[in-house]
Order: C-alpha cells, then sequence, then structure tokens
C-alpha cells in the first residue's frame, strides 16, 4: 500500500514539474533505483490514458551523446567516449496531445 502512495506522489510531482532519478529518490526517501522502477510502473499505468510519461534521456556532459539503450535509466559512463560524466535522465508528466 505504502508504494502506490509513493508512485501516487511521484505522479502527482511529476505533473508539476520534471525531475531526474536522483531528485525523486531524495524527495520521497527511497532509493534511486526504487524511484526508477517507480517511474518504470507509472509509464505502464498512464499507457492508454490521456497522460503520457515524457523522458528526457541521458545525456553525455563529455560528448554529447544520448542515444542510450535505455532512457529509463541512470548509466555509468557513457559508450562513445566512456566518460563518466553522465547527466541523469528527466521525466514529466503531461496530457497527450
Amino acid at each position: 500500500m505504502d508504494d502506490q502512495t509513493t508512485r501516487r506522489r511521484m505522479l502527482d510531482a511529476l505533473r508539476d514539474r520534471p525531475d531526474t532519478p536522483s531528485g525523486l529518490a531524495e524527495a520521497f526517501g527511497v532509493s534511486r533505483g526504487t524511484a526508477l522502477t517507480h517511474v518504470r510502473h507509472l509509464s505502464e499505468t498512464l499507457d492508454g490514458t490521456d497522460e503520457q510519461l515524457l523522458v528526457k534521456p541521458p545525456e553525455c556532459r563529455e560528448c554529447g551523446f544520448s542515444d542510450f539503450d535505455d532512457p529509463v535509466n541512470v548509466p555509468s559512463r557513457c559508450p562513445e567516449c566512456k566518460s563518466e560524466s553522465v547527466e541523469e535522465p528527466a521525466f514529466t508528466v503531461e496530457p497527450v496531445e
């Protein structure tokens, strides 16, 4: 039951403003991995509704690479230049247009 409450609160927060996995983890007192699990679940929950989860994919700060296999993940390094300076993805929930 607690997970649903956390997910609902995350959904409401993402309707208000974009956030990263680390930001969600800090705001809701969960690990970054748990925040990502909640975001994945929210994406499935929103499927077929009048809202959608939008993802700004992770991006390498060194070379700009952003074509990661899983955009709902926090990669440890860039597959192109091997830099460990990778910006986290950002999520937001918006109405379907």
